[in-house]
């Protein structure tokens, strides 16, 4: 008997331990966080994280290290970024003890005119092909940030970007898949595939990949700075490139091209200033879902509640009505910026949002005046840099120009071509921007430098991660880790209206009673296995004097210190 006893207190023991394995105690798969003192890079690829560990041991800067890893993800995944897109990037200045924003976006071609589209009967720019081509902005990015904040010569930052375009590099599982879908769309372009499908085909896992034309470009930006790319040869390539199919980027749009640095804006929430860049970018969105939730008791209803989850849906559609109305090329229009973002909006708005039932739709509020890679070093001096780069819809347009080795991005296409609108199309303007680092301070001093890529996803990725740590308690990886959801079909900037209420997406991880709750409130719901971005973090713990880092397993990230 006493044995039978035994034997079933075992059986439960182990029960208990395949059940509850993780020693965090959540439902999720999580691991720990990565801890370092003098320096944490946290990238979407391990072998970019390694190189920016390389460049920090080798007494360089954050934004040095940035800069190489970027880099290497040009060349290593090329489905989500490319000297051929745009860059935005939030720098903490240890010496200045300041954040500081760039905005290193592109604009439209200056002998492209709205007139144009309207004459040919096209009413919104396509995803592909040479119109929504808008000049790339990533290269400018970097050397205003070096120039600023670097301290190696870029030649010595190339350097193993350089080597592995020439030398070869194996191609991951992920990369592969996007690769091989990009090449079904993308491959009817001229020299698409001589770029990216060497042998005839796109590389399989493992395989190993070269690119000796983005070799030769890296390595005349190196040794000729940023002008041999907008106003040199390369400028030249690209503007014969794109008259050939029929586009309307110009050398004199590369040659007058210039990053601009920015103030970043912030909200407070729970006592925490979050920061993000102005528009023409999505970032405010973020903010203004927070200014919403602030005035509700997250904590209390608990993370993966059917509760949060209806609060943050609402709060995020009543954002996103404002960015489809108000979020545009602040140079060019007068955004309403304090007001979006002011706690006073967030009351009135907040007031719409229905505790027990999903709107269809909302309108935007009344003024007064209307895939991707992210990465983040911090360094041993306390620097951190927290950078967004990409060329959209994953590879871009499809513009591959002669020997160049890489894809030119398609922003252009987020214009709206109907007038009246701030995000309407006019030449020399930057399109309304999804890409978004954040950055999160806590009494003046550094807390947190992190991003969610994805498109629509990213504002309401930043929400998530935010309100996971500072609401839920989650750490550093676990906030990352935790199941996402998306709404879609909110009112875009190109002027599609929502009127559905639009559909959730919820990862797995959530319970069906939880389902059946925000279905009961009007919500449509979705699974779905992708689209919720990919996330990269570092905090700074200022009591120890140690980075905590943190990547994820939607793509091939690695966090790494030293």
């Amino acid at each position: 008997m006493k044995r039978l006893v035994f034997t079933l207190q075992l059986v439960a023991i182990v029960i208990l331990a395949t059940a509850q394995d993780r020693v965090t105690g959540h439902s999720f798969a999580t691991r720990s966080e990565v801890i370092a003192q003098n320096g944490m890079a946290a990238t979407s690829h391990p072998l970019a994280t390694q190189v920016a560990i390389d460049i920090l041991k080798a007494g360089g800067t954050a934004v040095d290290a940035a800069i190489a890893a970027n880099a290497i993800l040009g060349l290593m995944e090329p489905t989500g970024s490319g000297i051929g897109g745009d860059l935005f990037a939030i720098v903490w200045d240890a010496k200045s003890q300041k954040l500081y924003g760039l905005n290193a976006s592109g604009r439209s071609p200056k002998s492209l005119t709205l007139d144009y589209f309207k004459k040919n009967g096209i009413t919104q720019i396509p995803s592909f092909g040479p119109l929504p081509v808008t000049v790339p902005g990533a290269v400018d990015g970097w050397f205003e940030l070096h120039k600023k904040f670097g301290k190696l010569p870029m030649s010595d930052i190339l350097r193993p970007a350089i080597n592995y375009a020439r030398e070869g590099f194996p191609v991951t599982e992920l990369i592969a898949y996007y690769l091989n879908r990009s090449a079904r769309v993308l491959g009817k372009y001229p020299n698409f595939n001589q770029t990216y499908m060497p042998n005839g085909k796109i590389p399989a896992k493992g395989e190993i990949f070269k690119n000796p034309d983005l070799a030769n470009t890296y390595e005349t930006i190196a040794n000729k700075g940023r002008d041999a790319f907008y106003k040199g040869d390369i400028a030249r390539i690209i503007a014969k490139y794109i008259k050939e199919q029929g586009g309307f980027l110009s050398y004199e749009d590369m040659a007058s091209h210039k990053s601009e640095w920015v103030e970043p804006v912030s909200t407070n929430y729970r006592g925490y200033d979050v920061w993000e860049l102005p528009p023409n970018g999505q970032g405010i969105a973020a903010l203004q879902i927070l200014n919403i939730l602030e005035g509700y008791d997250i904590s209390s209803m608990g993370f993966g509640s059917s509760e949060y989850l209806h609060h943050f849906i609402e709060a995020k559609k009543i954002a996103f009505e404002d960015r489809a109305h108000y979020y545009a090329d602040m140079q060019f229009e007068n955004v309403p910026l304090e007001r979006l973002i002011s706690k006073e909006y967030a009351a009135e708005r907040r007031q719409l949002l229905n505790p027990n039932r999903a709107a269809q739709s909302y309108e935007p509020g009344t003024m007064d005046t209307p895939s991707t890679i992210y990465l983040t070093v911090a360094d041993k001096r306390g620097n951190m840099v927290s950078l967004i780069q990409s060329n959209y819809r994953g590879m871009g347009s499809g513009m591959t120009p002669w020997g160049l080795g890489f894809v030119l991005q398609d922003r252009g296409e987020d214009f709206n071509l109907e007038e009246g609108f701030l995000n309407t199309y006019a030449p020399g303007k930057r399109p309304f921007h999804t890409i978004i680092p954040g950055f999160i301070t806590k009494d003046g001093a550094p807390f947190m430098s992190f991003g969610v890529m994805g498109g629509g996803m990213q504002p309401q990725g930043h929400l998530q991660i935010v309100v996971n740590i500072l609401d839920f308690g989650m750490n550093l990886q676990e906030a990352g880790d935790a199941p996402r959801v998306q709404h879609i079909g909110s009112s875009e900037p190109k002027g599609q209206k929502m009127s559905d209420g639009g559909t959730v997406l919820l990862e797995t991880g959530f319970t069906w009673e939880v389902i059946r709750d925000l279905i009961s409130k009007g919500h449509k719901i979705q699974w779905d296995l992708g689209g919720y971005g990919g996330y990269q973090a570092i905090k700074f713990d200022q009591e120890n004097g140690v980075y905590y880092g943190a990547s994820e397993s939607r793509k091939d990230g690695q966090a790494a210190g030293y």
